[in-house]
């Protein structure tokens, strides 16, 4: 008894030291938010004050200064995220990730982001201030990495630390315009439906630009066969395990003072994007004398692309306009080197790569590049077949002055000088948001437009001698929509068709009306709005368009043979509000029936594989409202039947499909169906897919209310078994009151902090989940009374 006495107390003692050992090291990594440091190039001290939620505020004697220590401090909070996303566009994930990565890698390589951000920083005049502003950030952040602590993920995937150059930002920007390019997923699948089924099959699927529905109004200035599926369905998957944020879609809208309780401006904003953790904006509030701005920036990125000071206010939503084109090419008979250009024929461009893979030998590959850009076949499984398919993107043709842009939008003093800097913004395309404290209100389409005649289309890949010529006739930015102080006293976006002042629709990848149609719904039923009823109508969970379809689809059901509780809930979708909050039956039902529907509209004559690929598309989205309706389609007929299918048909047996799936996974008490049973958020973070780890670096998951396409934009991806895990949504919530702008409100998915020994971790999340807001905060008296702590960075001596 006595040995086993002292065996337990030796066996406490070694836990409790491996306690102490473990509890020092986590201590060790937690990011330092109080103290003094010397950080090099400093010409004068710079005081960081952290508030309650961690955000810090850095107030410095002159920009320089500033932006060094907004680097470094960005760097202890997110520099994993960093690495990862720096990674992306340079073909580096294999290197951290192993071999899975590696036709990941071969794709980003051969865009050619990489190469671009080289040739771009090696154009740059290092005399710009941009430039300059961008170095003292990359100076801050390389200082952290030389000396502060490293992150456990560096940790735990064996990679070292290594400084940042300006190419990274680059890589990171392009990274960013990639994910937000619909026409990798919607291009080659159309052409493989147009090939397979011919074109009475595209006739019934609003691939166009969308002439009936919402669209944002342009106004003036006022008085006052070789394609399998989708080309990037491997490549995204790739990213989304690894839970790098994906840019969806967004909404914003800007109220003028004739709309307003106070008469002064209200700016609303909530970018979607992929959830991961952390989540994807780093805030940061910079204040020197000449310079102040409360942003939100991409890791790695010195310049915020959302912001505001007490003069005005600026974010994005996501333009979605059409800016890749795809060609077949046409190679020679019996030299397999050279491809038709016009009427010649010139050898292809052969570029060889190297890709360095965790635990394995180098890869080292090449491919094939044309005057319109890289050959796609054998870069990624999707791409099968002989005929070349070549891919021509505005982001790598054209001159790259996004970087200068930030710059000069972050800097602008009056909506004359942000106006200027929007023109180059060439990609990706972006409607950016405006409101200031003049009263000024306005949004532009900015991107760098091409002539497209009313001939093409650019929606298929084109054949050899067809479609646009590689040299684009580009636009002046005048032409491009915008809208400013508009007689409806509002501006909005939420993805949808954009109208042109020249009255033509530009080709897009645009999201169907109905977030537009609900924003307009409650900015026109008012004119007294407040920051409360702006932040209630931010969290709004009602579709005007699903009413619509359920009451369509109710039309058409044959409901003999229904039993009673299949009769009771039939009654519930006629009486259905189209919203989403959790204890919502109707939601439950209603989701699971539509996903049955467009399964048995579309899936006999595509097969499962065409059928998923099209799902990731926005076109299908814009499809299902008028699809339901269009009785004559000839995609209602169930092809794999001797029947002719109608409508009714399809649908009578998706509901009792839906019902049967429902009564297996949630059980036979239709009662308990309820929304949060199936529509849960989690934010996960790359390590979190080693179970042992996931309720370490995940956070969640949460029941959630909102869904596809309400204001509160959950989005989840249709699933087989019905359990709806929502992937993108908003990457923040921010409400600007010019009537009082240091009381203006946002919140963070998660938190301030991706390192998970911080208390700014997640520190947020419960709050998002529940639609409520935190202060922006910029007074700084009030800053300095109640912040958590403060950092002081000195000049380091130099001697």
């Amino acid at each position: 008894m006595k040995i086993l006495k002292r065996l337990g107390r030796g066996l406490l003692l070694i836990i409790g030291l491996l306690a102490v050992v473990l509890g020092l090291f986590a201590w060790q990594l937690t990011p330092d938010y109080d103290g003094e440091k010397a950080l090099k190039h400093l010409t004068e001290n710079v005081q960081v004050y952290y508030d309650t939620f961690g955000i810090p505020h850095i107030y410095g004697e002159n920009e320089m200064d500033a932006f060094r220590a907004l680097g470094y401090v960005h760097a202890q909070d997110r520099l994993w995220q960093m690495e990862l996303l720096r990674r992306i566009a340079s073909g580096r994930l294999a290197e951290v990730f192993g071999e899975e990565l590696v036709k990941t890698d071969k794709f980003f390589l051969a865009l050619g982001v990489d190469d671009v951000s080289a040739k771009t920083v090696s154009e740059l005049n290092q005399n710009e201030i941009s430039v300059q502003l961008s170095q003292a950030y990359l100076d801050g952040v390389n200082e952290f990495i030389a000396e502060g602590a490293t992150p456990i993920e560096f940790y735990l995937t064996g990679i070292d630390k290594e400084p940042f150059e300006l190419k990274d930002v680059y890589n990171t920007m392009g990274y960013m315009a990639f994910s937000f390019a619909m026409a990798h997923k919607t291009d080659p699948l159309l052409t493989q439906i147009k090939d397979r089924l011919g074109y009475e099959y595209i006739r019934d699927l609003p691939i166009n630009s969308d002439s009936t529905s919402l669209r944002i109004q342009s106004s003036p200035l006022a008085a006052a066969d070789s394609v399998k599926r989708n080309v990037v369905d491997g490549v995204m998957a790739s990213l989304e395990r690894l839970s790098i944020p994906l840019f969806e879609g967004s909404n914003s809208w800007v109220l003028s003072p004739e709309k307003t309780k106070n008469g002064k401006v209200i700016f609303a904003n909530d970018p979607h994007i992929g959830f991961s953790q952390p989540s994807v904006w780093y805030e940061a509030h910079v204040s020197t004398p000449g310079y102040e701005k409360y942003g939100y920036h991409l890791a790695g990125v010195p310049f915020p692309l959302l912001g505001h000071d007490r003069t005005l206010a600026y974010g994005m939503t996501m333009f979605e306009n059409d800016d890749i084109d795809f060609y077949y090419e046409e190679t020679h008979a019996t030299d397999y080197q050279k491809y038709r250009k016009g009427s010649s024929w010139v050898n292809y461009e052969t570029v060889y790569k190297t890709i360095k893979v965790k635990d394995a030998e180098d890869v080292r590959f090449s491919y094939k590049k044309t005057h319109r850009g890289p050959i796609l076949n054998g870069l990624a499984d999707q791409i099968a077949g002989d005929r070349p398919v070549s891919m021509w993107w505005v982001y790598t043709e054209a001159k790259n002055k996004v970087l200068n842009a930030l710059y000069e939008m972050s800097h602008a003093r009056d909506r004359t000088e942000f106006e200027n800097s929007l023109k180059d913004i060439h990609a990706p395309g972006l409607n950016i948001m405006y409101g200031d404290v003049e009263g000024n209100v306005a949004w532009w389409a900015s991107a760098k437009l091409y002539h497209i005649p009313d001939s093409v289309n650019t929606k298929f890949i084109f054949e050899p001698n067809e479609g646009l010529p590689t040299l684009k006739q580009y636009l002046d930015f005048s032409n491009n929509p915008h809208a400013i102080n508009p007689e409806s006293h509002y501006v909005y976006s939420a993805n949808n068709q954009p109208d042109s002042i020249g009255g033509r629709l530009y080709p897009g990848y645009y999201l169907p009306e109905n977030r537009a149609r609900r924003i307009v719904q409650l900015l026109d039923a008012k004119d007294d709005w407040d920051i409360r009823s702006v932040s209630k109508m931010i969290n709004d969970v009602t579709s005007p368009v699903n009413i619509e379809i359920v009451k369509n689809l109710l039309d058409k059901i044959d409901t003999e043979g229904l039993n009673a509780e299949q009769l009771e809930i039939v009654g519930k979708l006629k009486e259905w509000k189209g919203d989403y909050p959790l204890d919502s039956i109707e939601a439950t039902v209603y989701h699971r029936w539509l996903y049955l529907v467009l399964r048995n509209i579309f899936q006999d004559e595509l097969g499962k594989a065409l059928f998923d690929a099209m799902q990731n598309t926005h076109f299908l989205k814009r499809t299902i409202a008028p699809i339901i309706v269009n009785e004559n389609s000839i995609w209602w007929d169930n092809i794999s039947t001797e029947a002719r299918e109608t409508p009714s048909d399809i649908i009578t047996e998706a509901f009792r499909q839906a019902w049967l799936a429902l009564s297996v996974s949630l059980g036979q008490d239709s009662s308990k169906w309820e929304w949060h049973r199936v529509h849960t958020l989690e934010h996960a973070h790359p390590i979190g897919q080693l179970e042992s780890l996931r309720p370490y670096f995940n956070v969640g998951p949460f029941p959630v209310n909102g869904s596809r396409e309400v204001i509160n934009n959950m989005y989840f991806p249709y699933t087989e078994d019905g359990i709806y895990k929502v992937s993108s949504g908003p990457s923040t919530r921010r409400v600007i009151d010019f009537s009082d702008v240091e009381n203006s409100i946002s919140i963070l998915p998660t938190g301030q902090s991706g390192n998970p020994f911080s208390p700014h971790y997640k520190d947020q999340a419960e709050m998002y989940i529940k639609g409520e807001f935190r202060k922006m905060m910029m007074n700084k008296e009030e800053i300095v009374k109640t912040s958590e702590s403060l950092l002081i960075f000195k000049p380091a001596d130099m001697d």
